[in-house]
C-alpha cells in the first residue's frame, strides 16, 4: 500500500480515518502545482520567484478555487520585472483562468525590501503585513526558488534575531517563544477579521457567506497553525536539546533552520505533525480533521459552493447549506480550543501566558 503523501493523511491512517475530501483537494493542488512549475520550467531568474498563495499553497485546491499569486523581487529595481509579470500572468491564465481577489493584494509585484524592513510601525501597512504573514504561512514558489527561500528566510531573521528572549528563555518560565512574531501573527488574525466587516461594506454584501465561512475555518487554520507552529519552537524539543540548539543565548543559525523548517509545512500539516505524536489527542485531532474536511468538501461541491457564493446575509440564517457550514465552523473551533487548552502537552500553559495576555 502506497504511504500517505502527507501528514494530515498519515495522521488520518493513524486514526483510521479517511478524509476523502483533504485528499482530493491535496491531489489537485499536487497536479495544479506540477503543471505551474512546468509552465515555468523555463524562466531563470535569480532575483524573482512566481509564488502561489491561498488554497493551492495551503494543499486546499478545488474546482472552484482561483490562483492566488505575485512576483516576489528580491534585488534591485529593474524595468524587466514588469515583462517578467506580464508574462507570468499569461502562463497562470492558461492553466486557471479564474480571476483572483479585486483588493490588489494579489496578482502584483512585491518588493523584499518592504517585507523585511517594514515590521511594525506606520509604514507596515495591512497590505504589507498580510503579503509577509501570507508568505510564511501559505506559500509556494513555482518557477525559480532562490528569490522565495532567501526571503523566507531573512523575514524569519527580522522576528528571530531581534528577539532576545526567544533565544535566552523567558526569564520566569525559561520558555523559548518567538513572542516578535507571536504578536505579528496575532496582529494579522485579527485584521483578517477587521477586513472581513470591511469587505462586506465594500463588496455590498455579495459573496458575504463564502468569505464569512472561510474567514472561520481556513483563516482560521492560518492562526491556529501559526500559533501552534511559534509553540513548537519550545515544545518540540526537551530540556536537554534546547540547551544543545540554543546555546545559552547565542543566536545559531541552525535555529533559523529549525524554524523554516516548521514552517515550511502546509497548515493543516504543521497541526497534524503535532497531534500525532500524542495519542491522547487523537480524539481531538478527529474532530479538527473531520470538521475541516466536511468543509472542504462543500467547497468541492460546486452547487453548494455557488449557492453560498450568491447567499445574501439577509436569509442567511435560515438557510440551510449555510446552517450547516456554520455548524461544521463551530465543532472546528470547538477542538481547536481542546487542542490549545490541552494540559499535558503544556499547550495550555503557553497558550494562557502567550495567547491570551
Amino acid at each position: 500500500m502506497d504511504q500517505p503523501s502527507c501528514t494530515s493523511l498519515l495522521l488520518g491512517k493513524q486514526l483510521g480515518k479517511n478524509w476523502a475530501n483533504i485528499e482530493a483537494a491535496q491531489k489537485l493542488s499536487a497536479q495544479t502545482l506540477a503543471k505551474l512549475r512546468q509552465a515555468f520550467s523555463d524562466a531563470d531568474s535569480h532575483d524573482t520567484s512566481i509564488v502561489v498563495y491561498g488554497s493551492l499553497a495551503r494543499g486546499e485546491f478545488t474546482t472552484g478555487s482561483d490562483i492566488d499569486w505575485k512576483l516576489l523581487v528580491d534585488g534591485i529595481a529593474d524595468p524587466n520585472h514588469h515583462a517578467l509579470f506580464l508574462d507570468a500572468e499569461q502562463r497562470i491564465k492558461k492553466v486557471a483562468p479564474k480571476a483572483v481577489g479585486r483588493e490588489g493584494t494579489f496578482e502584483a509585484l512585491a518588493s523584499s525590501h518592504d517585507l523585511i524592513h517594514k515590521i511594525g510601525g506606520e509604514d507596515d501597512t495591512n497590505r504589507n503585513l498580510t503579503r509577509r504573514l501570507l508568505l510564511l504561512l501559505e506559500s509556494k514558489p513555482v518557477g525559480q526558488t532562490l528569490a522565495h527561500e532567501r526571503v523566507v528566510k531573512n523575514i524569519l531573521k527580522r522576528y528571530l534575531l531581534d528577539d532576545r528572549s526567544f533565544w535566552r528563555g523567558t526569564t520566569v518560565h525559561n520558555h523559548h517563544i518567538p513572542h516578535f512574531l507571536l504578536n505579528d501573527l496575532a496582529r494579522f488574525w485579527r485584521t483578517m477579521a477587521v477586513d472581513f466587516a470591511y469587505k462586506l461594506r465594500a463588496r455590498s454584501g455579495k459573496g458575504w457567506a463564502i468569505r464569512n465561512l472561510k474567514l472561520r475555518l481556513s483563516r482560521k487554520l492560518l492562526y491556529a497553525a501559526g500559533l501552534l507552529a511559534c509553540f513548537r519552537c519550545h515544545l518540540d524539543f526537551d530540556s536537554r536539546e534546547r540547551r544543545r540548539i540554543f546555546r545559552g543565548g547565542h543566536r545559531s543559525p541552525d535555529v533559523i533552520e529549525v524554524v523554516h523548517g516548521i514552517f515550511s509545512a502546509t497548515p493543516l500539516d504543521i497541526l497534524a505533525s503535532f497531534l500525532i505524536k500524542h495519542d491522547h489527542l487523537y480524539r481531538t485531532a478527529s474532530k479538527i480533521f473531520d470538521a475541516y474536511d466536511e468543509f472542504l468538501g462543500i467547497l468541492r461541491d460546486s452547487k453548494l459552493r455557488d449557492h453560498l457564493e450568491k447567499l445574501h446575509e439577509r436569509v442567511a440564517d435560515d438557510d440551510q447549506t449555510y446552517k450547516r457550514a456554520r455548524n461544521v465552523s463551530h465543532d472546528f473551533r470547538d477542538a481547536l480550543l481542546e487542542l490549545f487548552f490541552d494540559k499535558t502537552t503544556g499547550l495550555e500553559k503557553l497558550t494562557r501566558l502567550y495567547g491570551v495576555f
